[in-house]
């Protein structure tokens, strides 16, 4: 709380942004240990899981008071610097080493397209564990994000990610109807991003999620904010056809 303190100022479109990322991060911790619980981790996972989900965008504040944006590829990639943050500020230092690595290596790679493929143990389940929780709580900010900027453009004070067209990118369409991840270095448009968190259903390790997920409706939100063309029609069969049929399999 004291650190994140220190970056609120006079100016209200700063103060919005890191509002939303403190927000997110304290929610993010909620969305770890519920999963936690559903897994049946034992105590001591647990407090790791619960570390891990609190500092793994602590890289966000400066990145926002240094270059305006939470957009790695304009600014800087914010897993790295959530680890610099960390080391400066001696925060983890009390931890013992082996926990210490576990919650390092699971915040630089939280933000990843792709877990490294020789990743195992606990190492692996920590980075399953917070990119799950990260995207749920993240879906319900985007959900939110879209619903202000389209009912009140005027008073919205959050960042703008990208140019609100009214088209989207064929390519990012064909992306999804063939089950495969959007890189963020891909996105265009508002409509772009959109399209980008569908996908991100493909990317989730545990099923709990995904029917949280579902249950919240944040794919049926997304969909509404997207145009009502033949495309997006497909991608929404394609999208709720996958995430019902993985539910399924448990």
């Amino acid at each position: 709380d004291d650190y994140v303190a220190g970056f609120y100022g006079a100016d209200e479109f700063i103060n919005a942004n890191l509002k939303l990322k403190e927000e997110h991060s304290r929610r993010t911790c909620e969305e770890m240990l519920y999963l936690a619980q559903e897994l049946d981790l034992p105590d001591n996972q647990k407090r790791i899981a619960e570390v891990i989900a609190l500092f793994h965008d602590i890289g966000r504040f400066e990145q926002f008071i240094k270059y305006r944006t939470y957009n790695d590829v304009r600014s800087v990639n914010h897993c790295l610097l959530g680890l610099k943050v960390l080391g400066e500020t001696k925060v983890l230092e009390e931890i013992e080493r082996k926990e210490k690595r576990l919650i390092e290596k699971a915040i630089e790679y939280h933000g990843l397209r792709e877990l490294p493929g020789d990743l195992d143990g606990e190492c692996l389940l920590f980075s399953k564990l917070i990119r799950d929780a990260d995207k749920v709580d993240a879906l319900y900010v985007v959900t939110e994000y879209y619903r202000q900027h389209r009912d009140n453009p005027q008073e919205f004070m959050l960042e703008l990610e990208f140019p609100d067209e009214q088209g989207y990118s064929a390519e990012l369409v064909e992306k999804i109807l063939r089950g495969r991840k959007i890189d963020y270095g891909e996105v265009r448009t508002l409509n772009d991003a959109k399209l980008l968190r569908l996908g991100w259903v493909y990317d989730v390790n545990f099923t709990v999620i995904l029917k949280r997920i579902k249950q919240r409706r944040f794919l049926e939100m997304l969909i509404d904010f997207l145009p009502g063309t033949t495309d997006i029609e497909r991608v929404k069969e394609k999208i709720f056809e996958y995430v019902d049929s993985k539910i399924k399999q448990g």
